[in-house]
């Protein structure tokens, strides 16, 4: 006699348990639920598929075929029954492919030849294209070269669009000074008010700080062989050479380059600057030549406001823990500075006035179309800015030393 197994309960008919409530076909009455049974007869099994097989009842499981084939002897050939197979839909093939997938990997044949025509041709065009192998899998991660290319590819690129933007601002600042460029003045004296009054409150506080921190790192160790007078001419050198114009330039690195970046990034966004060039605008005229220039004109004053902040700064470290009269320390730093070292750090605030504003401006024409580029284009202008200052600070002290300044 052949054994039968089946995944009902007890509860249920002797042959199968019914299953989740499945869809009628047609004008039928309500259909017997799915159910799966299980017949051993020598070395074959049979999964005999009774009921209506539907979708509306779930997904079927291929839990009870795995239990099967772990709880007795592995058969040599599995069969389906379809004789009680009511109506069917995909669920039906779902089921099928599962059990043929757990077949082949268990290594034991499966016979599809009882199943119904039409579920064949379904299989069948299932598997005509199988899943690609490497469809899930990770991409290998490039060599040494490929990646060494790739960066050498992008570092060319970013140059050719420096290169070009340089070029056409050069164009575009010849045509402003031949009063031929096209730009609103309102625009030009907000900037201006922009990058020059509003920056002077954090200016200040920096400046000074600043000029602090060089007096009293001087006055410690000046102390020590009672020069402390010398601080004087320490920090007004220091401020006036180097550190004013260096300062400055951080603060609007930070403060201007990244608003310019942020504020053409989100014209660019909002199609703004597109706008523009249908109109039969430049921007490089109307938007870029009035940011330079304003920031350009600001640059100086705020560097020699910067410059006589660092100096109090430094004449109050001088007064209160050096006991120097203010007067005299004040005296002192005047002698110690020359018109050489002032207009130097003056000539100096204004290059990096040009390149903060370039830098800003770049970055914001190179901005993305998302607001998430435009926050990266700031923060962008505001490393390329300091890096550029820092680089041209490095190159003014190589040719002020040879010059002999």
């Amino acid at each position: 006699m052949p054994e039968t197994r089946t995944d009902s309960s007890p509860a249920d008919t002797p042959n199968a348990v019914s299953g989740t409530p499945a869809a009628t076909q047609g004008s039928s009455s309500a259909a017997e639920d799915s159910a799966v049974l299980f017949e051993r007869e020598d070395d074959i099994l049979a999964i005999r598929l009774l009921g209506t097989w539907s979708l509306d009842a779930g997904l079927p499981s291929t839990a009870d075929l795995e239990r099967e084939l772990a709880n007795g002897p592995a058969p040599k050939r599995i069969v389906f029954d379809t004789t009680e197979l009511g109506a069917w839909d995909s669920a039906l093939v779902t089921f099928v492919a599962k059990a043929g997938q757990l077949c082949r990997a268990k290594g034991i044949p499966i016979d599809r030849s009882r199943l119904p025509a039409g579920l064949m041709r379904l299989l069948q065009l299932a598997e005509a294209v199988p899943e690609a192998r490497d469809v899930r899998t990770v991409a290998a991660a490039p060599g040494l070269l490929t990646r060494l290319g790739q960066i050498g590819i992008g570092y060319g690129g970013s140059l050719r669009e420096a290169l070009t933007f340089l070029g056409e601002f050069g164009m575009a600042f010849g045509s402003m000074l031949r009063g031929r460029a096209r730009y609103q003045v309102s625009d030009l004296a907000l900037i201006i008010q922009q990058c020059g009054a509003n920056a002077l409150g954090i200016v200040s506080l920096i400046s000074f700080l600043v000029g602090v921190i060089l007096a009293f790192m001087g006055a410690v160790q000046l102390q020590k062989v009672g020069a402390q007078i010398f601080v004087a001419n320490l920090v007004a050198i220091g401020m006036v050479r180097e550190m004013g114009a260096m300062m400055t330039a951080i603060i609007m690195s930070g403060r201007t380059g990244a608003a310019f970046a942020a504020q053409l990034g989100t014209m660019k966004v909002t199609q703004e600057i597109d706008a523009l060039q249908t109109m039969g605008l430049s921007p490089m005229e109307f938007l870029v030549v009035p940011r330079v220039v304003a920031l350009v004109l600001m640059m100086p004053l705020l560097c020699a406001y910067s410059d006589f902040l660092g100096i109090m700064g430094g004449a109050a470290v001088g007064s209160v823990m050096l006991h120097l009269p203010l007067f005299g320390y004040l005296d002192t730093s005047l002698h110690a500075v020359d018109l050489t070292s002032l207009f130097g750090g003056l000539f100096k605030a204004a290059t990096y006035g040009v390149l903060i504003a370039l830098a800003g401006c770049l970055r914001g024409f190179q901005s993305g179309s998302s607001s998430s580029a435009v926050g990266d284009a700031a923060t962008s202008a505001v490393v390329t800015s300091i890096v550029l200052v820092v680089v041209a600070c490095g190159i003014f002290a190589v040719i002020f030393n040879i010059l002999g300044l």
